[in-house]
């Protein structure tokens, strides 16, 4: 996963527990059903790219959330294992957003 930006556990608690964190989770909706972390927004790595070009409204309209803005910081991609959140970190910035990592799992990739 090198040359994408981590975000380590204890980092991610810190951000979560000050609100600077955006949190979502690329799983699938099936997997994010069956739990996820409170408040982060359920956007599957297969939807993500189309998600991140839609225009504000029509994500609001989708996601029932506000879109996120190309320069939020703190714009953070999970999964179970990092492979997904490590293709999303990669599409978002193959998107022009800046703000962005994923979360470094103790594990291997999904």
């Amino acid at each position: 996963m090198a040359g994408a930006p981590t975000v380590s556990l204890p980092e991610l608690r810190s951000l979560l527990a000050s609100g600077r964190a955006r949190l979502i989770d690329v799983r699938s909706r099936e997997e994010a059903a069956a739990g996820t972390i409170p408040g982060a927004l359920n956007i599957p790595v297969s939807e993500l790219e189309s998600a991140l070009q839609m225009e504000p409204a029509a994500f609001q309209a989708v996601y029932s959330a506000e879109k996120p803005k190309r320069d939020d910081e703190n714009l953070i991609f999970f999964c179970q294992m990092g492979k997904r959140g490590l293709q999303a970190t990669q599409l978002a910035q193959g998107l022009g957003y800046t703000g962005y990592g994923e979360v470094r799992s103790p594990a291997g990739g999904d």
